[in-house]
């Protein structure tokens, strides 16, 4: 998809993800060695977004698997279309048990579910593996079969392997540990929070009526936020989300009402607001 780390750079700013070096680098090996990229960091870097953009600069259908806990092989993999099986066999009544099963296990009544949707057809595809960390670890046995050959086993078809592979990006927001087979076959990246320069660009493209001046406070507050002991620190969605309510408040600057006001935005939690309304000294900022 790509040919240099600066094309990587330049193709996913044109779809509004402003990546760092670090990031353009590894998107570009991932695509170069045809390996899973796994994506950590905290919730709301842009972890989720990043495999988007990638679809989108190549022009690829976006396969997602959401992980939750209890997700399992007939939500992860494929599925048989029960109901359509069973009206099939009360069709089929002066059949033979032979002749029906040959019928109701085939392609009509598969139903695919994103690992298996991802490797087949010969169209690009990102398989985006969402949250990874929030799955069961069996399901990672489920994941190091698909990552590793790009094929799927179904008993009644028999093995299917990808002719086209996808691009494949893991997120995970570290809240357990991932197995060290699945890290082995990914190449690894993590996202953390960006630097104030970068975080400004990022507040400016996602919000262009903000003034440049209003951007730098944001940004600066937020950093100031990020560096007191809170339940969780506000995200760059949460710095652009406050960008945004600033705008719609019609806010020139930020002062002390303003802040305290639209907290809530930013942080999540009461004691965190508190805290924050406590310590927070706009003039030191």
């Amino acid at each position: 998809m790509f040919r240099s780390v600066d094309e990587v750079a330049a193709r996913l700013a044109e779809t509004g993800y402003l990546a760092s070096p670090a990031v353009a680098t590894t998107v570009f090996l991932a695509d170069r060695l045809g390996k899973p990229l796994l994506v950590e960091g905290p919730a709301g870097v842009g972890k989720t977004e990043l495999a988007k953009a990638v679809a989108e600069v190549a022009g690829a259908e976006l396969v997602r698997l959401q992980c939750y806990e209890g997700v399992d092989e007939s939500r992860a993999l494929y599925e048989w279309n029960h109901a359509k099986q069973l009206l099939r066999i009360s069709a089929g009544r002066d059949e033979s048990w032979d002749e029906t099963r040959t019928d109701i296990f085939s392609e009509e009544f598969l139903l695919p579910r994103p690992l298996l949707t991802a490797i087949r057809g010969d169209d690009p595809k990102v398989l985006l593996i969402d949250e990874t960390d929030k799955a069961d670890v069996e399901v990672e046995g489920l994941l190091l079969e698909v990552l590793s050959d790009f094929q799927v086993t179904v008993p009644e078809l028999g093995t299917i392997t990808a002719t086209r592979r996808p691009f494949v990006v893991l997120t995970s927001n570290a809240s357990r540990e991932l197995s060290e087979a699945l890290r082995r076959r990914c190449l690894f990246l993590h996202i953390g929070f960006p630097d104030e320069e970068l975080e400004r660009r990022i507040v400016r493209l996602k919000v262009p009526g903000l003034g440049e001046t209003l951007a730098e406070s944001v940004v600066r507050v937020v950093g100031a936020l990020r560096e007191m002991e809170l339940r969780k620190v506000p995200s760059v969605a949460e710095t652009i989300d406050w960008a945004r309510t600033l705008l719609a408040l019609g806010a020139d600057t930020l002062d002390e009402t303003v802040v305290r006001v639209t907290l809530g935005v930013l942080l999540k939690h009461q004691d965190d607001i508190l805290r924050a309304a406590a310590k927070l000294d706009l003039d030191a900022v």
